[in-house]
């Protein structure tokens, strides 16, 4: 005979549950954090940040990787927002439901689910050698931006329409054009869900190693101009680790390549919370 759990109980098991699978989740990032900080920190001082690789890194420092990194981190980011955005507000607020909108979401999702590898080669058939821009911070960057558009339009798009409908009829009511409202009410008030999109695509061009493999190229020296060859971080761990250069610094280098992303989480969401408090009169 079927026994049927109580309500009361059901929920209690099912709340253990997921307190069980939250606090496994967090404790395996932990261990995994730790495990590189700890590996890496021996690595860690002045020279080893500042300094440049000596005999193809097994020895210095990883001061041009850092810089590369934000080179081409940069160049992502700069051409990702705008037009992630921007694609948001055109189908949260315009579009309406149609097949082309459709079709965009279809490319987008598309998008987001292809393998960096296949980006990475598409890339450089399309940067590299067709626009003969070479393996360059510009190519890198452009490669990444392209990965992350979908991530970030995806989210803007979330954000944008979760909006309050009673914010854009006060703003219409009082006079405001439709343009006017997304600018100064819109975009304003859905913020932090847009930041928060703009963070997910800044990781993933950071941590990102298959598809600036074959665009930026994998010179030492610190890029200069845009055009300049490069070796971001991600890519000069996988050299380290891959053909055996130095295991010290490949850990040192992962290390420094995660710390730089908490930093990053931590410091935008102080200030995104910062922003919706003070959006909200707090």
């Amino acid at each position: 005979m079927n026994r049927i759990i109580p309500p009361k109980h059901a929920q209690k098991i099912m709340t253990g549950v997921f307190w069980s699978v939250g606090i496994l989740a967090i404790i395996i990032l932990i261990v995994i954090i730790g495990y590189i900080i700890i590996r890496g920190l021996p690595a860690l001082n002045l020279e080893f940040l500042l300094g440049s690789p000596i005999d193809s890194g097994k020895a210095g420092g990883i001061f041009p990787m850092i810089v590369s990194t934000v080179y081409v981190t940069g160049v992502a980011i700069v051409v990702a927002t705008p037009l992630g955005v921007l694609a948001a507000v055109y189908l949260a607020e315009y579009a309406g439901e149609n097949l082309f909108v459709r079709v965009i979401r279809f490319a987008s999702e598309t998008l987001a689910s292809i393998p960096s590898i296949v980006f990475g080669l598409f890339g450089f058939a399309f940067f590299v050698v067709f626009l003969h821009l070479g393996w360059s911070v510009l190519s890198g960057g452009l490669t990444l931006a392209f990965m992350a558009i979908p991530t970030i339009m995806r989210t803007a798009e979330v954000s944008i329409e979760a909006v309050p409908n009673a914010y854009k009829e006060g703003s219409l009511a009082l006079g405001a054009s439709k343009w006017q409202t997304i600018y100064k009410v819109v975009l304003p008030a859905a913020i932090p869900g847009i930041t928060t999109g703009i963070i997910l695509g800044m990781a993933r061009a950071i941590e990102e190693t298959a598809a600036i493999l074959y665009t930026v190229g994998a010179a030492l020296a610190v890029p200069i101009s845009l055009f300049d060859p490069a070796r971001p971080l991600p890519l000069h761990l996988y050299i380290l680790a891959t053909e055996g250069l130095s295991l010290q610094n490949a850990f040192g280098t992962a290390a420094v390549l995660v710390i730089i992303i908490l930093v990053i989480t931590v410091v935008t969401n102080t200030l995104v919370e910062r922003y919706t408090k003070k959006m909200m009169g707090r």
